[in-house]
């Protein structure tokens, strides 16, 4: 683990990481702040602020990696203010780290560590060919989630109330009326599992297509309402569902289901895991 003095090692970045619901990493900018020195606001907003521009400079969409909300803060007993913070991807934090202080010792590992970790959540295309089947199901199901995430950051700033409703809309485009639901019956899944977790490799790409086309159509056309961003959702979800028939391919419900979900694989994987820990403990 790469270390500067005693003081900050990788763990300084790794223990303000958090994760939503979605599975997807992110780190709080009043957080970051602390972790980087930096005692004014002010001061590191004009950070953020240059890692924004270099991210448009890049030809990222912001809203992918720099999430601003607001938040109420406690100043006493009965007094609360308003303040604003931001939800920061990993390459958001990189942006930022290169933006800043340089003389700062800290701002030095936090350089090498989000470039090194950005690094790894790439894959080149030769690397994605040598992954097994259900390898390329986990990177698939990862950018789907990223996808959704963001999706539903739009269609909220769109006016969407009813994110099931949303998400359906796509789906009945691109299966035929079919919704989540009956996706699930279809497929004949557990109490709970997750439709995406159990769809092969083109399923979760038709799906990451539709996702993707969907978040571009609601920013570039500026849609408002959450009738209008269900009737794009559903539309963008049939040209998707067309375009496959049009080049011949198989319809999404009838893809074959992966006889074990996304979630058996990672319980059989921690399961190994943990024998082969437990082996190497006897064997000390």
């Amino acid at each position: 683990m790469k270390k500067i003095g005693d003081k900050y090692t990788n763990s300084t970045f790794e223990n303000i990481k958090h994760i939503d619901d979605y599975g997807n990493e992110y780190w709080l900018a009043r957080e970051l702040q602390k972790v980087l020195e930096y005692k004014e606001w002010r001061n590191f907003k004009v950070v953020i602020d240059k890692a924004i521009t270099s991210c448009e400079n890049s030809k990222f969409n912001v809203l992918d990696h720099f999430v601003e909300f607001n938040k109420m803060i406690e100043l006493g007993k009965t007094a609360k203010r308003k303040i604003i913070e931001y939800k920061l991807s990993r390459y958001a934090c990189y942006l930022i780290v290169q933006n800043a202080d340089p003389n700062k010792e800290v701002i030095a590992l936090g350089q090498t560590y989000f470039a090194i970790q950005t690094r790894k959540q790439e894959i080149t295309e030769q690397e994605y060919d040598s992954l097994s089947d259900d390898e390329k199901r986990f990177y698939q199901r990862k950018l789907t989630k990223q996808g959704n995430y963001t999706l539903q950051k739009v269609a909220s700033s769109a006016g969407v109330k009813n994110m099931a409703e949303f998400h359906n809309a796509g789906y009945r485009g691109l299966y035929n009326g079919e919704t989540a639901n009956d996706i699930f019956k279809r497929k004949k899944l557990r109490y709970r599992e997750d439709i995406l977790d159990n769809m092969n490799e083109d399923e979760l790409v038709a799906n990451l297509f539709r996702i993707n086309q969907t978040k571009q159509r609601l920013l570039k056309d500026n849609v408002q309402g959450e009738k209008e961003a269900k009737d794009v959702h559903y539309e963008v979800g049939k040209k998707v569902r067309k375009a496959i028939a049009d080049i011949g391919g198989m319809m999404p419900e009838e893809m074959p289901t992966p006889k074990k979900s996304l979630k058996d694989l990672e319980r059989e994987k921690k399961q190994l895991e943990n024998k082969e820990k437990k082996k190497l403990e006897v064997t000390k």
